[in-house]
């Protein structure tokens, strides 16, 4: 099977967007649990409106699970409307642009560790490139 990280716990809460109105917590469950445990649906209720806003979260008991449910419903269609599904990413309290940059930033960082690049060297590959 997969290596079990610390990450593990991150990757149990799936997003799930594209939900037709009139979708109830209910169905979303019933749609992941063929997949897995199910502990927690979240449908985030839009207090105007009375209905929700089109997304969902799902948490799985086994990010495996979540994992396959990804797989398996990810463009799948719910009252035909097609369902974006994936990990849902936390999102920083200050606007929405920044989990991605952190995201990146993370990868970036985790390579670095890996292949420490000295300053020195990365200027010379600057220099080489800007020649051409």
């Amino acid at each position: 099977g997969r290596a079990h990280t610390m990450e593990a716990n991150d990757k149990r809460t799936l997003y799930v967007g594209g939900l037709e109105e009139t979708v109830t917590a209910d169905m979303v469950r019933a749609a992941f649990l063929p997949f897995g445990e199910v502990l927690d649906v979240g449908l985030p209720i839009d207090q105007k409106t009375q209905t929700h806003r089109g997304f969902a979260f799902v948490q799985f008991e086994d990010a495996d699970d979540a994992a396959a449910a990804v797989d398996n419903l990810d463009g799948a269609e719910m009252l035909g409307r097609v369902l974006r599904v994936n990990v849902s990413k936390p999102m920083p309290k200050g606007g929405g642009n920044r989990a991605v940059w952190e995201r990146d930033a993370d990868e970036y960082y985790r390579h670095g560790e890996k292949q420490e690049v000295e300053p020195e060297r990365l200027e010379k590959w600057r220099a080489q490139e800007e020649g051409g």
